[in-house]
């Protein structure tokens, strides 16, 4: 299982630093995030190193978006939520500060104080066609 030694979930993986683990499996831990925005806020990490979203492995991929609905549902059940974000940010301009990949569970409820990072907006009908151009195939 590939690790990295100056990896802060890393160090969590291998039992070097401390965590309030609240569901673990043979790929998956997911663990409260330190800084929450919310009550319940849950990270889930692969347990082998991938530093995002572009260099994990398929299956931990997947194993990592089971671990998160699962957590997920455990927010709406156990603490009533009204609902759940899942974020992955890729690399530093997407706001990714700890290099290992890792989902947040962010549990939503209606009064609380997170809000979109963008104002939702009609966009250019050009320039979507030419994005969805570029992305094809």
């Amino acid at each position: 299982m590939p690790t990295n030694s100056d990896c802060i979930f890393c160090k969590i993986v291998a039992g070097e630093l401390p965590a309030r683990i609240v569901r673990e499996d043979e790929r998956t831990i997911a663990f409260m995030d330190i800084a929450p925005a919310t009550y319940g806020h849950t990270l889930v990490i692969p347990r082998s190193h991938s530093r995002d979203l572009l260099e994990i492995e398929q299956a931990d991929l997947q194993a990592v978006a089971h671990a998160g609905q699962l957590v997920a549902q455990r927010a709406k059940e156990r603490l009533g939520a009204d609902g759940v974000n899942l974020i992955n940010s890729c690399g530093a301009a997407a706001w990714q500060t700890v290099f290992h990949f890792h989902l947040h569970v962010i549990p939503r409820y209606s009064d609380d104080p997170l809000r979109l990072p963008w104002v939702p907006a009609q966009g250019d009908p050009d320039e979507i066609a030419t994005a969805a151009a570029q992305l094809i195939g």
